[in-house]
């Protein structure tokens, strides 16, 4: 059995992501589109990762620039873009880039973060920086919606958590491999409040041969009046706080998420 562990495995991530039942049934997806559809001007999507949501944004009418770190990740995200009709095709624009700093030349209605990569930023340097650039490509009124999960206070003390626990049931690959799924939290910095996350793949081939990659990465929890803070140093007006992708108010379910739709004041 083979291990991989470091930032190159995001090769790997992009092999099998698509095929995570939590991450292709998500219902981030219809928020996200239906905030695009109505706000004016191209969408900027930082960590756009596969396209999982930028295709159906493309495909929904909207012309969409999608910027991830992963050189792994946006080759999927081009294979999958030229199985597209070519008018959703000409609407998507991919660039490989750090989302804590980056220059894309243009202005946008619309910036998103879906599925929690600004978690990924783990100083409050970089996350301001982030902003800033956010900020700084977005026109005048130009909108910032994303999300990260909301701390549930229980679940960072809880230590069976750092076992190797079922992530998701098994599922098989359209080549015949079948993928098992695990899960651990590595270690807890509370100060920082910082989790080293583990995912490991178990790969079984049809001649029976078996794979084992793990992933480890870094995620950066914030509490809600934190995110709040930090996006009012950065020039944003927050106008709604969510607890669920049907825009329930935040508070309404716990520990529900917490994503956030601010304005470039």
């Amino acid at each position: 059995m083979n291990q991989a562990t470091g930032n190159d495995d995001y090769a790997v991530m992009a092999i099998f992501y698509d095929h995570l039942a939590p991450y292709r049934d998500r219902r981030d997806v219809a928020f996200f589109v239906e905030i695009a559809q109505h706000t004016p001007g191209p969408v900027l999507e930082l960590g756009c990762g596969t396209g999982r949501v930028l295709i159906p944004t493309a495909r929904a009418g909207k012309e969409i620039v999608g910027l991830d770190a992963s050189e792994a990740m946006l080759a999927v995200c081009r294979e999958k873009l030229s199985s597209e009709p070519d008018d959703v095709q000409v609407r998507v624009h991919l660039v490989s880039g750090d989302m804590r700093r980056f220059e894309v030349g243009r202005a946008f209605g619309l910036a998103t973060i879906p599925f929690r990569p600004f978690q990924h930023v783990m100083t409050v340097d970089d996350q301001l920086s982030c902003l800033a650039s956010i900020h700084r490509h977005l026109i005048d009124g130009g909108r910032l919606v994303f999300d990260v999960y909301n701390p549930y206070l229980s679940r960072l003390i809880d230590d069976r958590y750092l076992v190797e626990s079922d992530d998701i049931p098994e599922f098989t690959m359209p080549d015949g491999r079948r993928v098992t799924r695990r899960h651990r939290t590595v270690s807890r910095d509370l100060f920082n409040q910082v989790n080293e996350e583990e995912l490991i793949y178990y790969v079984t081939h049809p001649d029976g041969r078996e794979e084992r990659f793990a992933y480890r990465f870094q995620m950066r929890y914030l509490f809600r009046f934190e995110l709040e803070h930090l996006l009012v140093r950065s020039g944003f007006q927050v106008e709604a706080i969510y607890a669920d992708y049907d825009k329930s108010p935040y508070g309404s379910k716990y520990p529900g998420e917490l994503i956030c739709v601010a304005r470039k004041g």
